[in-house]
């Protein structure tokens, strides 16, 4: 073996000797124990529940849907309204949406774009959505180069039934009403 190592040039000796030394580095033991913890935790993070608003937010929420969306308690209030209705697919779709305009990277966007329309736009979708068929048109048109705008249209729409059905029964529930108490 010896003389294998004999036989190879310079150069190649010179690099194994440095890959010998970082692997001596790596295989010295640490002085403390906490050097073997690596700070990952096998549990998901939740993100912190949305505070209760205030009294007056909540009578606010009354004049459109957008400022009850842009409230996180509101928002969990109106899906689980929905949800409590079976009809969550459209607050789905326009949350999936909002994350999707928040995507910088293009292939992130391409993935997500793929996965909104087979989970609420394509025919017989798990979640699909009631939009008009022109609308499911140029959102299919707009998925073979993906941007921030493809669902755009897609989302208004169901943002205006939403607004137009969805809210004004959350208005009239017990949820909401219990909340402006």
């Amino acid at each position: 073996m010896c003389r294998g190592l004999a036989a190879l040039p310079a150069t190649c000796l010179e690099r194994a000797k440095g890959i010998k030394t970082k692997l001596g580095i790596l295989l010295q033991k640490p002085e403390i124990i906490t050097d073997y913890i690596i700070p990952y935790s096998d549990k998901a993070e939740k993100p912190a529940k949305p505070s209760r608003p205030s009294q007056t937010e909540v009578q606010q929420w009354r004049e459109s849907l957008e400022k009850l969306l842009m409230n996180s308690y509101g928002l969990a209030a109106f899906k689980a309204f929905l949800q409590s209705e079976h009809s969550e697919e459209n607050i789905e779709f326009w949350m999936a949406c909002e994350d999707y305009k928040a995507t910088k990277s293009p292939l992130k966007l391409a993935v997500k774009a793929k996965k909104i329309y087979e989970d609420f736009i394509e025919k017989e979708a798990p979640k699909e959505i009631n939009v008009d068929h022109y609308t499911k048109d140029m959102t299919m048109k707009s998925l073979i180069k993906p941007s921030t705008t493809t669902f755009e249209l897609a989302q208004k729409r169901v943002l205006s039934l939403m607004e137009k059905d969805s809210f004004c029964r959350f208005q009239k529930s017990e949820l909401y009403l219990e909340l402006i108490k």
